[in-house]
């Protein structure tokens, strides 16, 4: 499968990434652009209390230190209808001086995946520069925890309510598990970020939640330790050959995949399982992805391109980004340009499993 090799070439490119980066990623020659005093936007389609908004910020800092003339990277907020409004917003601009780039997630490329309505960009039309894997890990409410023990046999009985920003975003990853484990989990759709998702879950409104890695580390973890919640699974990670293990950020906690093996009712092959498996791959490996606008030149993807790499070879960044961002491949070059096939681009029967199941499940009708 196609899938299969850009794995391979993904997981080749992250093993040589730091090497390559340290001599690509030096001092700016003449071609690159100079953005002495000004300020770069770095717009997030989303609210400030989620993934994306930790992932941007790690970065923000890092990339003013990196690009030439040290500019003043802001991170901007501009959330609605799950990322599609930031998006759309995106596609209409045209690349100026460098001064805006865009950071997308799994929620953006979902609806473009699925034929949503309301999408009006084209990743065709966007410039990567960086392609950044992410986890996520589902956590309970303490009391509901106690009921859990590898299997969610003994979850099925219990009513949930769970915040999403809705059903053709990168939450219909853990909607589609949560059902194949026969659980029953009613979600309320149309919150911003996952960040009100967890704020749902602190105030009690919800009794289960997820967060991609970022955010599970910087906010859910510190919950973890007072008591308030306890992990339940991660989504897992995918080797080199396709297979789902446990993720390198959380290996004492079992993957999706695991949970789903003990559960009477799940089953990790048929339709629902490749269907499931299809929209990890192209949620997570390719999760969160950095793109400057329509018509930019060589010039500037090249600049932006050696700011990451510079970022990534820096001495520090390894133990920077496991502490704020996990364990995951942080890619440039041909290797993000693959993960962006990855991240946009699903198995036709997948598709159609999961639109029939959106239109039967949640009465949502995409073309």
């Amino acid at each position: 499968m196609a899938w299969k090799t850009q794995l391979r070439i993904i997981a080749a490119g992250a093993a040589v990434a730091t090497l390559g980066a340290f001599t690509q990623g030096q001092a700016a020659d003449a071609a690159d652009l100079d953005l002495s005093g000004k300020t770069v936007n770095f717009v997030i389609p989303f609210s400030e209390s989620g993934g994306s908004a930790k992932w941007a910020n790690f970065y923000a800092p890092l990339l003013s230190e990196a690009l030439p003339g040290k500019p003043t990277v802001a991170v901007k907020y501009m959330p609605g209808a799950g990322s599609t409004k930031g998006a759309n917003w995106f596609q209409k601009q045209r690349y100026e001086d460098g001064t805006t780039i865009f950071g997308s997630s799994g929620s953006t490329q979902f609806p473009y995946m699925l034929d949503d309505p309301r999408v009006r960009y084209d990743y065709n039309d966007w410039n990567v520069v960086l392609a950044s894997g992410v986890g996520g890990v589902a956590y309970l409410p303490p009391d509901i925890a106690k009921k859990f023990d590898g299997d969610a046999d003994d979850l099925k009985d219990i009513n949930f309510i769970w915040g999403s920003q809705g059903a053709t975003r990168l939450d219909l990853v853990p909607l589609l598990a949560w059902e194949m484990l026969g659980m029953k989990v009613e979600p309320v759709f149309g919150i911003k970020g996952r960040g009100a998702g967890r704020l749902m879950f602190e105030r009690g409104e919800a009794n289960i939640d997820y967060q991609t890695s970022p955010a599970y580390l910087k906010a859910v973890v510190p919950l973890v330790e007072d008591g308030k919640a306890v992990p339940m699974m991660s989504w897992g990670v995918l080797d080199a050959n396709g297979d789902i293990v446990r993720d390198p950020t959380f290996p004492d906690m079992p993957t999706f995949k695991e949970v789903c093996a003990a559960t009477a009712v799940c089953e990790t092959s048929g339709d629902a399982w490749e269907a499931w498996k299809a929209f990890f791959i192209a949620g997570f490996p390719a999760q969160k992805m950095v793109f400057l606008p329509q018509g930019a030149p060589q010039e500037a993807l090249d600049t932006y391109q050696k700011a990451f790499e510079a970022v990534i070879a820096r001495p520090d960044f390894k133990k920077l980004s496991e502490a704020r961002l996990g364990i995951y491949p942080q890619l440039t070059g041909k290797q993000a340009e693959a993960t962006l096939k990855l991240g946009t681009q699903v198995d036709p029967k997948a598709k159609a499993f999961v639109k029939s199941w959106l239109n039967e499940r949640y009465g949502v009708k995409l073309n």
